[in-house]
């Protein structure tokens, strides 16, 4: 290949690709951006969801606690009872929920 021929290979991937025959010295390396990422913060859709989901619960009288042995872990609308947290799919509730959970349309589940 003549000089007049060379064409470099500046594909990405080889454009970041460092030369295992070259040292390396403080000169070669790049500069790190002093970009810092932000803290999160809610969203609107985040608030909606929020209030949303607090009538939800004060209308359904939603409990993180059982109501002697009624939770949903024995629920006939707790969708997997051996799960922790599983989906109620009661027409009125149809959320994520834990196994310890109550609510005021609880029913036992059937036998098996």
């Amino acid at each position: 290949m003549t000089p007049e021929t060379y064409q470099p290979n500046t594909s990405p991937t080889n454009r970041a690709r460092p030369r295992a025959d070259l040292p390396l010295d403080a000169g070669t390396l790049v500069a790190v951006s002093d970009y810092v990422i932000p803290e999160p913060e809610p969203k609107p859709v985040d608030e909606t969801l929020s209030m949303e989901l607090q009538i939800l619960s004060s209308n359904a009288v939603l409990r993180g606690h059982p109501s002697g042995d009624e939770r949903w872990a024995n629920c006939r609308y707790y969708l997997d009872e051996t799960a922790d947290l599983s989906y109620c799919w009661h027409p009125k509730i149809r959320i994520l929920v834990g196994d310890n959970w109550w609510c005021q349309w609880w029913e036992e589940a059937p036998e098996p």
